[in-house]
């Protein structure tokens, strides 16, 4: 297993990410990197712009822990104080680097901008300090190595620019962790699932706890489609842990049955485009509350014109009627919101265009608009297939643009469902 004491915390700085101006996905990021070499991260936390919140942070890390990564606050602006706020807790004054200076003036010089006395003072960097030179923009990476009460360690500052950060953390900083002596493997497998949410998704793997307590590692994730179940596995080596984390995901596959839809980066999408290839069926759309999300999300799949014919955003009833063939007395008897216009809207879509099946959306997406027979949030879902048509019933919530995702993703995964069962 991952050594016990190999310990990290991540550490991102500035203002603009307590604000919520920039989403955080540096922690996301180096967490998932730390773990796959066997570090276990105990804290992730962000801080602003303050060298006194910095340095108490710093502090509390190294007393936790073995290895501290944080990532911003290196810029050449007044607010960037990340390595002068290090440079004091260490006790350390500020040395200017050759090899830095001279990359950032020939970094200018190649795009024909001056260098200002604030760019050449990114080249500064803590003496006790490894400085990296940054080859995609102008602030080094800074390296030191470090005693903490659990051993040898390593702190690692690095600019706040995702694509900057990485390279840094897989040129530089992770051949160092691994000198310290880490040392086990760490598997990962995400199960995507639709359909059901957390509670009854966790109820569907009653008796994971046998697994649990062999050092694996669960997590439930909702998302607009349903649940991700994460799977993690410690072993001693690489080939135990995908050994036993491959034993334990086909467990829950199997007990989760047509709810997954994928593992890992799959997409929803992409596993209606598996399913549609595998029978060689194509799909139209025919969207009046989506507008047009269903066709949008099929035709992100690379070589989706291979089973997608096309689509219509019918949000008028002119439109229903006048290229969906859906009869004005069904529409004045029942209303465009209901289950057989749904259905007529998915047969006349797949007969318009000559496919072999067809999904259609009408609904309610709010805020206003919704009566107490069919509150915001009513949608039904049509579905025709080559021999029969059926319908769904959802009953979302009351936001709109989250009605127009949840009502896409679950038509697709319907349609997707009842493909699974044809023979």
């Amino acid at each position: 297993m991952a050594a016990a004491d190999m310990t990290a915390t991540i550490l991102t700085i500035g203002d603009e990410l307590l604000i919520g101006q920039i989403v955080n996905t540096n922690a996301a990021w180096i967490g998932e990197q730390l773990t796959l070499r066997g570090v276990e991260v105990i804290r992730s936390v962000t801080v602003g712009d303050s060298s006194r919140v910095i340095q108490d942070e710093l502090g509390r890390a190294l007393e936790a822990g073995r290895i501290v990564i944080m990532t911003g606050g290196l810029g050449p602006t007044h607010d960037d104080v990340t390595k002068h706020a290090v440079a004091d807790f260490f006790g350390d004054r500020l040395t200017m680097r050759s090899e830095v200076l001279e990359a950032v003036e020939a970094r200018f010089a190649s795009r024909g901008i001056p260098v200002l006395d604030a760019n050449r003072d990114q080249a500064l960097a803590p003496e006790s300090f490894q400085a990296v030179v940054n080859r995609a923009g102008t602030a080094p990476a800074l390296i030191r190595g470090t005693k903490t009460p659990k051993g040898k360690g390593l702190v690692a500052l690095l600019p706040g620019v995702p694509h900057e950060m990485q390279h840094f953390m897989e040129e530089a900083v992770l051949p160092e962790i691994e000198k310290l002596g880490v040392h086990g493997a760490i598997a990962h497998q995400t199960i995507l699932t639709a359909g059901l949410g957390e509670s009854l998704v966790h109820e569907r793997l009653a008796g994971i706890e046998a697994f649990l307590a062999r050092n694996v590692f669960l997590a439930y994730l909702p998302n607009i489609h349903g649940v991700r179940v994460r799977m993690t596995v410690r072993a001693a080596t690489s080939d135990e842990a995908a050994s036993r984390l491959e034993e334990v995901v086909a467990w829950a596959c199997d007990r989760l049955g047509e709810l997954v839809y994928g593992l890992g980066e799959d997409s929803l999408e992409g596993a209606l485009g598996r399913a549609l290839r595998l029978r060689g069926y194509t799909v139209s759309v025919a969207e009046s509350c989506t507008g047009g999300l269903i066709a949008h999300r099929i035709t992100n799949v690379a070589g989706a014109s291979d089973y997608m014919v096309g689509g219509v955003v019918s949000y008028g009833n002119s439109v229903k009627s006048g290229l969906l063939g859906v009869d004005t007395s069904v529409l004045a008897a029942h209303g465009a919101v209901s289950e057989q216009v749904a259905r007529s809207m998915a047969e006349g879509m797949r007969a318009a265009l000559g496919s072999d099946t067809a999904i259609s959306t009408t609904g309610i997406m709010g805020p206003g608009g919704g009566s107490p027979d069919k509150p915001v949030g009513t949608v039904w879902v049509g579905l025709a297939l080559p021999d029969r048509t059926e319908t769904r019933l959802l009953r979302l919530g009351m936001s709109r643009l989250r009605n127009k995702e949840r009502a896409a993703a679950q038509a697709m995964n319907e349609l997707r469902i009842l493909l699974g069962k044809e023979r």
